[in-house]
């Protein structure tokens, strides 16, 4: 009784000094933004990504087969959607960014959303190619190869791609930022173009921007075409720090206990913790990507779907275990209907079931595990690819999809990644074991209690 009295003091503080506070904090608009417009991305990573691991398929099969050969042959054709996909996706978030925080000022989400892709795109400078010397020109005469190339080199203005990526990625977050606060300002002052009642709205929506387009064309121009500042660069030797401190074990750890321990009081941790990771998560993957795609090393460990494949097996806290417990061992009658109507979900990743029928949420005995396990697994895993057991992930897939078909998939078809995803599923029971024989214990004594009442 004491022990329970304890405990509810300690969740009433954490509750009042912690949990509504971060829950404010995971609604706050710009960081819901952010969240919307990456989430809003995710298709696309899943999708393209699809494409990189057909390009390499070959890597896993027998060099005689002829598909392998005909993939082989073609995999730089293979690769394009995903080159237009992955490799421009600060574009795609900006937009969704733009949309989100539009929407959440009650102002139209297309125009905010076109005025960030604007105001991006403005701090991209492209730059002029020089065209080929006389020098140059005079050896290509005698030279077919060298005039090839020639030829092939585009003339004119060029746009360089690796800022519209991932390396854009916060650059793009601030200007979708500062675009649609420009836009909020021009309408609640009333600074802006209006039309009469007669126009359709869509022709007074475009009229309504004009104002905003004009404010973002000169200041993101000064500062970035005329005045030269170079902001991918100032921000972005601010936040590599950040990125590398990212993709370390402390971090992983952290952000698993997070998220976990969000949960515990009722808070959305995955939420919360991805509103302000995905981007750098996104960053993570990208490099990773890339990487791997021209056959370099890859670099990191921890992109998101590290999280998802080898700690967040069957939903935050590692609850395949305890959906597999809920189904197998349940002598409690409560226990046995809650298994049957869990497990399937938690198969693909979905526990809230679980969080909110067993309930996890303030349960003195399931939260112990709940935070303790995926950490333990987090651990192992980022030991065993650090160690070269398993592939580093290079892909995205649908996290709804059972976690040893994602481990296999997300680390290019390595087998072993599949195997370390079973053992830390076997794990995970043997964690939740001794918490779930005493919760379900006191489930059985309540409902015999019930019945002798009866």
């Amino acid at each position: 009784q004491e022990e329970t009295k304890m405990f509810d003091k300690i969740a009433a503080f954490l509750d009042k000094n912690l949990s509504t506070p971060m829950a404010k904090l995971s609604e706050q608009r710009h960081l819901r933004a952010i969240r919307d417009g990456i989430i809003a991305t995710l298709p696309i990573v899943v999708v393209s990504s699809l494409f990189l691991v057909i390009a390499f398929l070959p890597n896993q099969m027998p060099a005689s087969w002829g598909i392998a050969q005909f993939i082989k042959a073609n995999a730089g054709r293979i690769l394009l959607p995903y080159r237009m996909a992955m490799y421009i996706m600060t574009l795609y978030a900006v937009f969704g960014i733009g949309f989100s925080l539009a929407k959440s000022y009650d102002l139209d989400g297309l125009s905010g959303a076109i005025l960030s892709e604007l105001a991006f795109l403005l701090t991209v400078v492209p730059t002029s190619l020089p065209e080929a010397s006389e020098e140059i020109q005079n050896l290509a005469a005698n030279n077919q190869a060298l005039a090839d190339y020639i030829k092939a080199v585009p003339s004119g203005w060029h746009l360089g791609m690796s800022y519209i990526g991932s390396d854009g990625m916060f650059v793009g977050i601030i200007s979708a930022f500062i675009a649609v606060e420009i836009y909020r300002f021009t309408q609640k002052s009333g600074f802006k173009i209006r039309m009469p009642e007669q126009v359709p709205p869509s022709v007074a929506r475009s009229f309504e921007a004009l104002t905003p387009t004009v404010i973002i064309l000169l200041l993101f121009s000064t500062v970035t075409m005329w005045l030269g500042i170079r902001v991918h660069d100032i921000i972005g030797a601010v936040i590599r720090p950040i990125v590398t401190v990212a993709d370390t074990l402390p971090s992983v750890l952290l952000l698993t206990f997070l998220d976990s321990f969000f949960w515990c009081f009722g808070i959305h941790g995955s939420s919360v913790v991805g509103s302000v990771t995905r981007p750098i998560w996104l960053m993570l993957l990208e490099q990773n990507s890339n990487a791997f795609a021209v056959g370099s090393a890859i670099p990191n460990i921890a992109p998101e779907p590290f999280y998802q494949w080898f700690i967040y097996i069957g939903g935050s806290g590692t609850t395949i275990g305890l959906a597999i417990l809920l189904l197998l061992k349940s002598r409690s009658q409560y226990g046995k209907t809650l298994g049957k109507v869990a497990f399937v979900p938690a198969l693909f990743n979905i526990n809230e079931p679980m969080i909110f029928g067993c309930p996890i949420i303030l349960n003195p005995v399931l939260l112990i595990p709940f935070v303790l396990n995926p950490i333990i697994c987090a651990v192992l895993a980022w030991i065993a690819t650090e160690l070269g057991l398993v592939n580093r992930v290079v892909a995205s897939v649908p996290w709804t999809l059972p976690g040893p078909i994602g481990a296999f998939l997300a680390t290019n078809g390595d087998i072993r990644a599949l195997i370390l995803n079973v053992l830390l599923i076997i794990l995970s029971v043997l964690v939740y074991l001794p918490f779930f024989n005493k919760y379900d214990a006191d489930l059985k004594k309540q409902e015999e209690s019930t019945e002798a009442a009866a």
